[in-house]
């Protein structure tokens, strides 16, 4: 199937979401515990102006994934950072679509002046974190069991990509 990837629009969010709630249903890619709204995943995601949003989308225009970058912090300090947030549909993983949207983002944040991205992920998560590593990103800290999903205690780790 061909897959394309594109700037995100406003007409993605209704397939983004969808993605997202198989994820909090699904699997411990997510820290929240029940499906969200439109309106608190906005929130969450904050969709920052400015800051690359895009989706993997196929030929028929379905929403096969998203990525996006914010800012790290509103702290001056760090306004070379960007955090990292990307989903793939689960028919559409093992594809090369992350790659695909993370070589984008990162185009994107060189031109935005960035030279790091960080992303966070669930240490239940393992295939976030093969990809992370995958992908030239290390492991930069982690913080022990300090989340608990479905009754399961859970460390965050931080993962760190220095851009060229």
């Amino acid at each position: 199937m061909d897959i394309g990837i594109f700037d995100s629009t406003p007409d993605d969010r209704e397939g983004m979401l969808g993605i997202f709630n198989h994820y909090v249903v699904h699997s411990f890619a997510t820290y929240t515990e029940e499906p969200v709204s439109m309106a608190r995943f906005e929130a969450l995601m904050s969709f920052f102006p400015g800051w690359p949003s895009v989706t993997a989308r196929s030929v028929a225009g379905a929403v096969a994934g998203f990525g996006l970058l914010r800012p790290y912090s509103m702290i001056p300090a760090f306004c070379g950072t960007a955090e990292l947030t990307c989903f793939i549909a689960q028919e559409f993983t093992r594809m090369g679509i992350g790659a695909a949207m993370l070589r984008s983002l990162e185009a994107r944040a060189l031109d935005l002046g960035l030279r790091t991205i960080v992303a966070t992920i669930c240490s239940l998560n393992e295939g976030s974190l093969r990809f992370h590593d995958s992908q030239g990103f290390v492991e930069s800290g982690r913080l022990h069991q300090v989340g608990v999903r479905r009754g399961v205690a859970f460390d965050v780790v931080f993962f760190q990509k220095k851009l060229q």
